[in-house]
């Protein structure tokens, strides 16, 4: 089971499960969030993986507010400073996010007979989002072991997150290896009507650092006109 935003991070979650070996599935929710546009990204990307088995749920957690992410009238973060963003935990925190999307992917996972749940968190170049954290992956793994059947049977269900201590450049690097087509991929949370990225808010800075860092270019990001 890979949770599969549509995102660059979950995209190499998802290359890396495929090339494993296993026989993936994947998860994508539609949570209300302003970038929902990543949707559409996460049916390409699972449709470049070979990945058939994609169920993408609607949930609202834009009717609990909280975040600059599902709440129209709290501004996304823009133009932020490399040390304000590693500062703290920004509005773009949507409260206890990874914990519902990893219950509805548990679900699914244990309807589907999975080993595990790849998640792509990761908590080296993150917002910081209390839910990419270590301690946070390992707390839900000891939750999926008493919380589902199989789990209490011996057979639980594994949380697996394979660039949890990667940088954004090594995982754009590891991606590549894996021939992740980045261009399919959203990253940006206040797209612009077009679709392209807003080029400013914290997830498009640490995207094109990882990118500038790797030495490679974003096919993303359109490049500048020729004049």
């Amino acid at each position: 089971m890979v949770l599969l935003s549509g995102g660059l991070d979950s995209a190499t979650a998802a290359a890396w499960a495929v090339k494993e070996g296993w026989q993936v599935a994947a998860l994508s929710v539609n949570y209300g969030q302003r970038h929902a546009i990543e949707i559409d990204s996460s049916r390409r990307v699972a449709a470049a993986l070979g990945i058939t088995d994609h169920i993408i749920l609607t949930i609202d957690l834009a009717a609990f507010g909280g975040s600059s992410l599902t709440d129209a009238a709290n501004e996304v973060p823009k133009g932020r400073s490399a040390d304000a963003i590693g500062a703290g935990i920004p509005s773009t925190y949507v409260p206890a996010r990874n914990t519902v999307l990893l219950s509805l992917a548990l679900a699914m996972a244990e309807t589907r007979q999975a080993e595990g749940i790849v998640i792509g968190v990761n908590a080296l170049d993150y917002s910081g989002y209390p839910d990419c954290r270590p301690e946070f992956v390992e707390a839900y793994r000891r939750l999926a072991a008493v919380a589902t059947k199989v789990g209490v049977e011996g057979l639980p269900i594994d949380i697996l997150a394979p660039l949890q201590h990667l940088t954004k450049a090594e995982i754009i690097r590891l991606g590549s290896q894996l021939g992740v087509d980045y261009g399919l991929t959203v990253s940006c949370y206040d797209p612009l009507a077009s679709g392209q990225p807003c080029g400013d808010c914290d997830a498009c800075q640490l995207r094109a650092a990882g990118f500038a860092a790797a030495g490679l270019p974003d096919p993303a990001v359109a490049p500048p006109a020729h004049q």
